[in-house]
């Protein structure tokens, strides 16, 4: 009888496949995964903490470090919060912005998964044409801020500034490769005979973990939990939007790619959209130099390209928050990572990380 012992190693906080800066130790029986250990705290800066010894209006800068492929939707989310603290109504125009950029965001942060999911597997081609149409969204957002990876650009009570000159009709010029584009990454990845066999079957989530876990966003949604913020707790003006909210029921990790792919053709719609809702008009409410909300506490909610993201925030009555607490959904998810990494072996161990799209600067905070 062959006998055999089970061995401790470590993978990452440096390992190229980490998406970042995290460990796990992997206890392995031969080549086969028995169980995670996710070691995070590699990236912690304690934004939560920082943000208690600053007003409410320098606290924007420090949620683009969050989740800094989706920045826009940190400053959207905290933005909400406290202007629903001071029982602030934003402008017309600035609402369908937020949603504008919003959408603009989410297709970024995609194309930056789609791209590296494919070096995980192997097929490298793939990430230097997403890069591409990613540069578009990251042009547009240097014209309108001056960045382009964190932003700074929300206000509490609406926006910095208006859009610049052009802005509409390169978006729509933009929109319009986007959605051919897809379709490229379709025939390049989605109906690759070895892309397809590495992927499905691998990184099973049922639909009962994926509940008992909270995961949200795409990582949930392919394994049957219909939920999106947008659609069951609508913020801004999404109830007025006409959008499909994709469910699959595999919860693999090709079910968790494909619902990437449909939702940028679904987040082409809603720009389409709000481009047509788009009226002249003020941008900003006029807010008090130094913000003192009123003694409470608030809670708002955003789906950020990566899940549910919330932000939880408790007001004395002074500029500073007496606390902010972030629902950051790539740490929620990355607790999944165990459970879904059973009897992998470690080429699959990567993909399966890969799915869940972790960001570290919002897993650690």
């Amino acid at each position: 009888m062959i006998r055999t012992e089970e061995f401790q190693i470590n993978m990452g906080p440096q390992h190229p496949s980490t998406h970042g800066v995290f460990r796990a130790v992997l206890t392995m029986d031969g080549e086969a995964v028995n169980r995670v250990d996710p070691m995070i705290g590699y990236l912690h800066r304690g934004i939560e903490k920082i943000c208690e010894s600053r007003n409410y209006s320098q606290i924007i800068p420090l949620t683009d470090r969050l989740d800094y492929l989706s920045a826009m939707s940190n400053n959207i989310v905290y933005c909400m919060a406290v202007e629903k603290l001071m029982g602030l109504e934003i402008p017309d125009r600035a609402i369908v912005l937020r949603m504008l950029i919003a959408e603009l965001q989410r297709i970024a942060s995609h194309m930056i998964f789609i791209g590296t999911m494919g070096i995980d597997v192997g097929a490298v081609s793939v990430f230097f044409y997403t890069m591409r149409e990613r540069e578009h969204i990251m042009n547009l957002f240097e014209k309108l801020c001056g960045a382009r990876l964190i932003y700074n650009f929300m206000r509490i009570g609406g926006l910095a500034h208006d859009l610049p000159e052009n802005f509409e009709k390169e978006t729509i010029e933009f929109i319009d490769i986007m959605e051919k584009k897809v379709d490229e990454y379709n025939d390049l990845l989605s109906e690759n005979h070895i892309f397809k066999n590495r992927m499905q079957g691998i990184g099973l989530i049922s639909k009962e973990t994926a509940l008992s876990y909270a995961l949200s966003g795409p990582v949930g949604r392919a394994s049957d939990v219909n939920y999106d913020v947008r659609k069951n707790d609508p913020y801004l003006w999404y109830h007025k939007l006409n959008f499909t909210v994709p469910v699959f029921v595999q919860g693999d990790c090709f079910s968790r790619y494909m619902l990437r792919i449909i939702e940028v053709k679904e987040s082409v719609k809603i720009i389409r959209q709000c481009l047509d809702m788009l009226k002249p008009g003020s941008v900003r409410v006029q807010v008090p130099r130094v913000i003192k909300p009123p003694v409470g506490q608030v809670y708002a909610h955003v789906e950020n390209p990566r899940g549910d993201l919330g932000v939880f925030i408790v007001s004395d009555g002074t500029a500073n928050p007496y606390r902010v607490k972030f629902r950051a959904p790539s740490f929620v998810n990355l607790s999944v990572i165990s459970e879904a990494s059973k009897n992998l072996k470690i080429a699959d161990l990567v993909l399966t990380l890969g799915s869940l799209d972790p960001v570290f600067g919002e897993v650690d905070r």
